[in-house]
């Protein structure tokens, strides 16, 4: 039995006063002096997929206790990820297992974290928006592009507040990014080169046998499937490990692309890409055959991404994209006894431009300024927030000023800039599983002698019309613009 209803909801209370004939207003001070908060000015706020990063999400949207946690779900209740820790922190908080059930029985519920695989980000998002609560969604966005756009347009229509949990985007050192660019201190960009040490999980590999026996009695596992096909539990993929397999992550662009691509996206003020192509490792287990692996992604990938000039920058962009261990060159501006983008190279972001190099960390980190008379502009940022730079906390802001409101506008990663965002990230993947297109479909490995040598028919650039979504030139490859549902899971 799940515990009773304890809060006061200020959804509750604003349909209450809004129905009211007359009311009284008790200023603040009066009823707890300065800094009280009001019942009604607490939001009732809920986690789906409350273990990993679903903790920290929830707890900082809390506000350190200042709005009310009224209901945590997870598939896996006693779940040694996080699940069992975040229970113990709010005690009073309902718990479910199914996210359905939360959305329908918490009436008064304003608004839910989603912190789930990406493959169920699309479904959960979608039915929470309908019934108008906001939502805070992990990266990346969605699974596929299909889905991102689906959830930005439902966005506007509901008129819900929302925010991608890419925390960067929140960082102060962005800023300074932007600044640069704005003012033209290294000129028009026309190369950007992204990196990440990803995947740090089991990537490239056959995909792991099945083991039913091994399945925890609490977990629902037919709930964490979702909308993928149906097969036996599989200890190899919960609680992390699902991110190398395409029918429920999005590889390594998905984990990190939208840290680090965000910061070049956002200072360039991107639109959506004209092109895209790629490379990926290949492994050979015997002479001239190679292992081929298109149900999950590659050991490594190279990808570059073509964007058109902006309004703020007036040259034609090339972003190349390296992961799985690959990184650029350092390129001429940048001394060899320095790092390029993180301390240990791990992860970061290089914009060349006609007259200097800006560089960065993940999430916008140790932002520099390399230029031509070999200058470095390296400015110091102190007394950061420890809460992910406040990027939950200002979207709870946002949420009671309400939609549309200067808040509201000002959140950084709000669904009208996260969902073209992710949608340029999840590009890369459309290049890696055509990259991956067999015409002898999927086996083990294939001989690329002889007749094989063709067999490989999709690695080609390919041109997007990104307002169509629609890949222009290969037709195969727009099977990855969406996905395929399980019954009942549709979107």
């Amino acid at each position: 039995m799940k515990k009773p209803y304890l809060y006061s909801s200020r959804r509750s209370f604003l349909k209450k006063s809004a129905t009211a004939s007359s009311f009284f207003i008790v200023p603040r001070f009066v009823l707890g002096g300065n800094g009280y908060t009001a019942p009604s000015d607490k939001l009732s706020i809920a986690s789906i997929g409350c273990g990993g990063k679903g903790s920290s999400d929830i707890a900082n949207a809390s506000v350190n206790g200042r709005e009310n946690v009224v209901a945590l779900c997870d598939i896996h209740p006693q779940g040694d990820h996080g699940v069992v820790n975040i229970r113990k922190r709010f005690p009073k908080a309902r718990f479910y297992t199914n996210f359905r059930e939360l959305l329908s029985e918490e009436k008064n519920l304003d608004a839910v974290t989603i912190s789930t695989p990406d493959h169920t980000h699309g479904i959960i998002a979608k039915t929470a928006m309908e019934k108008k609560i906001h939502v805070y969604v992990q990266k990346p966005l969605t699974h596929n592009i299909k889905e991102a756009r689906l959830l930005t347009e439902l966005a506007r229509k509901k008129k819900v507040v929302t925010q991608m949990g890419n925390q960067g985007a929140s960082h102060p050192g962005q800023k300074f990014v932007q600044q640069w660019i704005r003012e033209k201190r290294i000129g028009n960009v026309s190369e950007v080169k992204v990196w990440t040490n990803r995947p740090v999980w089991p990537q490239g590999i056959s995909f792991p046998v099945s083991d039913p026996e091994n399945k925890p009695k609490d977990l629902d596992w037919d709930l964490w499937l979702g909308p993928a096909k149906k097969i036996p539990f599989n200890s190899s993929l919960h609680p992390f490990n699902w991110r190398g397999w395409w029918e429920y992550g999005t590889g390594s662009l998905g984990d990190m692309g939208c840290h680090l691509i965000d910061i070049p996206f956002r200072a360039l003020k991107l639109k959506y890409p004209v092109s895209v192509e790629c490379s990926v490792s290949s492994f050979f287990s015997k002479m001239w055959e190679v292992k081929h692996q298109s149900i999950g992604c590659p050991a490594s990938s190279y990808v570059t991404i073509n964007f058109e000039p902006t309004k703020i920058n007036k040259t034609p962009i090339k972003l190349e994209w390296f992961d799985g261990g690959l990184r650029p060159s350092y390129p001429r501006l940048i001394p060899t006894d320095t790092y390029l983008g993180g301390k240990r190279n791990t992860n970061g972001v290089i914009m060349i431009g006609e007259d200097g190099i800006i560089t960065t960390d993940v999430y916008g980190k140790n932002p520099r300024l390399f230029t031509k008379d070999k200058q470095v502009i390296s400015p110091s940022i102190k007394n950061l927030p420890k809460d992910d730079w406040g990027h939950q906390r200002m979207w709870i802001d946002a949420i009671k000023d309400g939609f549309g409101s200067s808040k509201h506008k000002m959140l950084t990663s709000s669904f009208d800039y996260a969902g073209p965002m992710t949608e340029t990230v999840l590009m890369g993947n459309i290049a890696i599983r055509s990259y991956l297109l067999n015409k002898n479909g999927n086996p083990d490995s294939i001989r690329i002698t002889g007749k094989g040598r063709n067999s490989y028919y999709g690695r080609k650039k390919l041109t997007w019309d990104g307002e169509n979504m629609k890949i222009t030139n290969f037709e195969d490859a727009n099977q990855f613009v969406g996905r395929s549902y399980r019954e009942g899971w549709q979107l």
